[in-house]
């Protein structure tokens, strides 16, 4: 039981499957899959207690962290265009492709600066009204 004692978060890696979603926690034998990612996230904090069971924890979704490379957000959301996404954020187009076709690997600061960018978009979006 110890060896959760203190545990910050469990580590899940997503990838798009031709039914909707997988998920598997490289560090502990817990896997999972989902129509879509609301869906995961449900199944995977019911599987990570289901595993956590036998040693007499329970976690909460806070405790959960998901990952999805570049290459497949960008394959799967083929509508944000990595062009003008690496013009919104100031970054070098080829570095971004880069980072998307899975040449390079960004670091922490460059994910944070992407992301930032791809939430602030999402704020936009939220905020629009068709008509």
């Amino acid at each position: 039981m110890g060896k959760f004692r203190g545990m910050k978060s469990i580590k899940f890696i997503i990838e798009k499957t031709k039914t909707g979603y997988s998920a598997y926690c490289a560090e502990k034998p817990i896997f999972t899959t989902g129509l879509n990612i609301y869906k995961l996230q449900t199944n995977a904090l019911q599987a990570t207690n289901l595993y956590l069971e036998e040693f007499g924890k329970k976690v909460s979704m806070d405790k959960i962290g998901f990952e999805l490379d570049f290459q497949q957000f960008f394959e799967y959301h083929k509508v944000i265009n990595a062009k003008h996404l690496a013009k919104r954020i100031n970054m070098n187009e080829t570095l971004l492709s880069q980072y998307v076709n899975g040449k390079k690997k960004p670091s922490k600061k460059q994910v944070d600066r992407i992301l930032e960018g791809l939430h602030e978009m999402g704020r936009e979006l939220m905020e629009l009204s068709l008509v």
